[in-house]
């Protein structure tokens, strides 16, 4: 009965070495260009985040702007109620004709309270939206900062051969998965 040995030399084993190490390189890479990825879409609906939030904060300050405008023209047409009502008249006719100039002052008042009062709750309404557009920034430029830092221990994984970099590595992303998650719950 013959045996068969196989004897390895240290070429063998060095090819070997660098077949595993060629494995770890192309591991490290697919995991790099899937946190790339993942961090690109986060940075993408981060920046969405921000532009709606601080769209609806330009709103909000039109809006008000636009309910100071109706509060000042509202308090021009309340000055010129009182100086009227108060104007001396010379005779019933004058008095008359005051008096319905100062009603219609009123009644102008009122149709601008209105209108005041509806851009203001415009204004609040827009606030709110944006402070609920921003909700989701902080937890996605975390998700973000953690990706990043999994991307770079991961290329320290490769530069060093410090497997161990790869697993911190690993948990960076899975808390920058996580972040990512929390902004949207």
């Amino acid at each position: 009965m013959s045996e068969e040995f196989e004897v390895h030399g240290q070429h063998d084993e060095a090819v070997e070495h660098a077949a595993h190490a060629d494995t770890l390189g192309r591991n490290v890479a697919m995991f790099t260009a899937i946190l790339a990825t993942i961090g690109t879409i986060i940075s993408y609906q981060n920046s969405g985040s921000e532009s709606r939030g601080l769209e609806l904060k330009n709103e909000a300050i039109l809006n008000k702007a636009e309910a100071s405008d109706q509060w000042a023209y509202y308090q021009a047409k309340g000055i010129k109620e009182v100086v009227v009502e108060h104007a001396p008249a010379a005779n019933e006719a004058e008095r008359t004709a005051l008096a319905a100039e100062a009603r219609r002052y009123a009644d102008e008042k009122a149709d601008i309270q209105k209108l005041a009062r509806a851009f203001d709750a415009k204004a609040v309404a827009a606030d709110a939206a944006s402070a609920r557009a921003f909700e989701p920034h902080h937890h996605l430029a975390q998700a973000l900062a953690l990706i990043q830092v999994g991307i770079a221990l991961a290329a320290l994984t490769v530069l060093t051969r410090q497997r161990w970099l790869l697993g911190f590595s690993g948990l960076c992303a899975a808390g920058g998965i996580a972040f990512w998650i929390a902004a949207w719950l």
